[in-house]
């Protein structure tokens, strides 16, 4: 029996908005009505989000491009009266994670290339070295122990009833959006047990088929910092792993919350907000 459990047209999920077209733009703003965007993305991934856009348009990164956001982001959308939030979902704590996991000889390495301003070598050296081995499952609970501060901030966002129609973006959609809509709809099924762990997972295996069309330039991205096709890809367990690892960790997706400094009365506020009473 199918069952509806979620309201309708309240949460939307993305990758980069930077290439939509018009017809994508009127979507957003004259159908969605869309409020607010959260953007998960790093420092380094709209820096070359901004080379990407200058070389599109024919300009040398020395020249400054005439667009109608910031100059510091012009690769961004211009949506008209929507609120934006730029939270990096792997900030410090994330990175610091990762860097104590390389040996000494690729930790002084990475430490001299980001000291000499070669932060897209330093990244592949740590993506070859530790994200490659780890995995996406493996990185996806790291990113739960040690974002919490990031996490709780996205939380915080979608506490405002004034933030809704609310979109959710990273690069993909996939992992680090992905992640955040997981802990959403694990929240939800805490109170609304019909809710399948299957269907939670279905949701987040989509992005893979929606990013098919995309594969190829995917790709490019992906191997230029030394990952592989599986970085491409919805991993299978992806979704039974992160809930094991909340379970058997922090007590659930609701304890988790708690646990990073989520207020409950917000949580509780959140949930209400996504399922249809």
């Amino acid at each position: 029996m199918w069952l509806r459990i979620l309201k309708e047209g309240v949460l939307f999920r993305s990758a980069r908005l930077d290439d939509a077209s018009e017809r994508d733009k009127h979507r957003l703003i004259d159908d969605i009505n869309l409020l607010t965007v959260i953007d998960l993305r790093s420092h380094t991934e709209h820096v070359l989000a901004t080379r990407r856009r200058q070389i599109s348009l024919s300009l040398t990164p020395s020249e400054e491009p005439s667009f109608p956001e910031t100059a510091d982001r012009p690769h961004l959308l211009d949506l008209p009266g929507v609120k934006r939030h730029f939270i990096s979902l792997t900030g410090r704590a994330f990175e610091r994670l990762l860097l104590w996991r390389l040996d000494w000889y690729n930790f002084i390495k990475v430490i001299g290339l980001l000291t000499s301003g070669y932060r897209k070598e330093a990244i592949r050296v740590i993506a070859t070295n530790v994200m490659k081995p780890r995995g996406l499952i493996g990185l996806g609970q790291d990113t739960l122990d040690s974002a919490g501060s990031e996490i709780r901030d996205v939380f915080n966002v979608l506490t405002s009833d004034d933030a809704y129609p609310v979109l959710i973006h990273c690069t993909q959609g996939k992992d680090r959006t992905g992640l955040i809509i997981m802990l959403l709809l694990l929240l939800v099924q805490e109170t609304a047990p019909d809710v399948p762990l299957t269907a939670i997972a279905a949701d987040y295996s989509k992005s893979e088929t929606e990013l098919r069309p995309e594969l190829e330039s995917l790709m490019k991205e992906i191997t230029d910092i030394g990952l592989d096709e599986e970085y491409a890809k919805t991993p299978p367990g992806f979704t039974e792993a992160l809930k094991e690892h909340l379970d058997t960790k922090y007590g659930g997706a609701k304890a988790y919350l708690l646990s990073i400094g989520c207020e409950e009365a917000n949580i509780e506020k959140i949930r209400r907000r996504l399922l249809l009473l």
